[in-house]
């Protein structure tokens, strides 16, 4: 595996690229409000949703999930981080987050 840096949310960059790599039932019960959804096991298939020269910040629930895929990333060639604590830091900070399903955020 390729070496990656970890951040805090609240060192991601306003705008940045965030892919969020849950599962679609964590996803829907809530996300970074500008985040992408690309679940972890679809990463290696889906690489050309993504952009090589752009930076992405990977984020997961706890931020276990997210390190393995910005590993994954950076050994393909990607600028990625692993977002430290995941969507839960990201809810306990207060950042921006959406729901699929119309209830409030929260992280599953």
């Amino acid at each position: 595996m390729s070496q990656f840096e970890t951040v805090q949310v609240t060192e991601v960059p306003q705008g940045a690229k965030i892919l969020d790599v849950r599962e679609g039932y964590e996803w829907e019960a809530g996300h970074a409000t500008e985040a992408t959804h690309i679940p972890m096991n679809e990463v290696p298939e889906r690489l050309d949703d993504l952009d090589p020269d752009e930076d992405t910040y990977v984020i997961c629930r706890t931020g276990g999930r997210s390190a393995q895929v910005a590993a994954f990333l950076t050994g393909n060639g990607y600028t990625a981080f692993n977002v430290a604590g995941g969507s839960d830091a990201w809810l306990e900070a207060g950042l921006p987050m959406t729901s699929e399903n119309g209830e409030e955020p929260t992280v599953r």
